[in-house]
């Protein structure tokens, strides 16, 4: 590789290009050197016909062969969706920049244009058991269906009328152009989103000082903590990405409010919980909530729905 190039690695979605082509306009701006992206395929990409929460070895479905490209100098960084990588990284890998957050939110895309309360009922899509659980909770009424492929795969799937409705990342809808689908955003509070949603996890070498100087100015203080506390979180739960488990940090002045919820699949068995502290305890604000939340039931749940699945419980993300 050119010591004048970086080279991105990069999922090959629409989105995945999008955020990477976002990095290296970002890193053409404030250095002078040129950057190129590299499109590799991951596990995650290559299954498409079965539900993330049933896949075995689930860890790092999204991020496992771009950070073998990574290790093999193939690639310099790699963009990630933070929601997608695992809490414990590969060795000799590290998170060197977390992006200011797009909108966390899930949005709620219907065809009608009917709200989740007014839909008289039917067939309701997500590709997450996180959101599934959460749905039942507000509609237990509702049929609620996996979802899989990209972005652009799951619109077409609603527009083919296979779905009454379907549950997206406000993110990526906002980041493709495509924020006009949405018929309603759902607040943090009414359904928790994914440990890490909206924000991009910028991962190199951890030896690797000359791309680390690089990458410093994708970087955003308020949102590496944010993230900190919900992935510090996720790690002492020993929750994988496919779990139901959700939590959104958020800092006002120098306070950080972290919400999370563990639930069983169907949503019979919620625990919920709300812990709050300086910002610069972020790490530790996420572990004291992630007890709290398995002294009140959810070591229960999460080892209930271990011994039911294929996931694998401790170092996923």
């Amino acid at each position: 590789m050119s010591p004048d190039t970086l080279v991105i690695g990069s999922r090959g979605s629409a989105l995945a290009l999008w955020q990477a082509g976002w990095a290296r306009a970002r890193l053409e701006e404030q250095h002078s050197i040129s950057a190129r992206i590299a499109v590799i395929q991951t596990t995650g990409d290559k299954i498409t016909d079965v539900p993330l929460g049933q896949m075995g070895g689930s860890k790092a479905l999204f991020t496992k062969e771009i950070e073998e490209a990574l290790l093999a100098h193939r690639v310099d960084l790699a963009v990630h969706s933070m929601k997608d990588v695992p809490t414990e990284l590969p060795a000799g890998l590290v998170i060197a920049a977390v992006s200011e957050r797009e909108d966390p939110r899930d949005a709620w895309i219907s065809r009608s244009g009917a709200t989740l309360k007014d839909l008289p009922g039917g067939r309701v899509g997500t590709s997450s058991l996180r959101r599934t659980c959460q749905l039942r909770l507000l509609r237990p009424d509702l049929e609620i269906r996996p979802l899989r492929g990209n972005l652009d795969t799951r619109l077409r799937k609603l527009d083919e009328g296979q779905f009454e409705a379907i549950v997206l990342a406000a993110a990526g809808l906002k980041r493709l152009g495509l924020e006009s689908r949405v018929t309603e955003f759902f607040s943090p509070e009414r359904m928790i989103p994914a440990v890490g949603q909206g924000a991009l996890a910028i991962e190199i070498r951890h030896q690797d000082t000359r791309t680390g100087q690089f990458i410093a100015c994708l970087d955003h203080l308020s949102t590496r903590l944010a993230t900190l506390a919900e992935r510090s979180l996720l790690r002492r739960l020993g929750g994988g990405c496919q779990v139901p488990i959700a939590a959104n940090a958020a800092i006002q002045s120098d306070t950080l409010r972290l919400v999370a919820l563990v639930a069983s699949p169907d949503g019979a068995c919620v625990v919920r919980g709300t812990r709050s502290g300086p910002v610069g305890s972020a790490e530790e604000i996420g572990q004291r909530l992630a007890e709290e939340l398995l002294e009140r039931g959810a070591g229960k749940i999460l080892a209930e729905i271990y011994s039911h699945s294929a996931l694998a419980p401790p170092g996923a993300g």
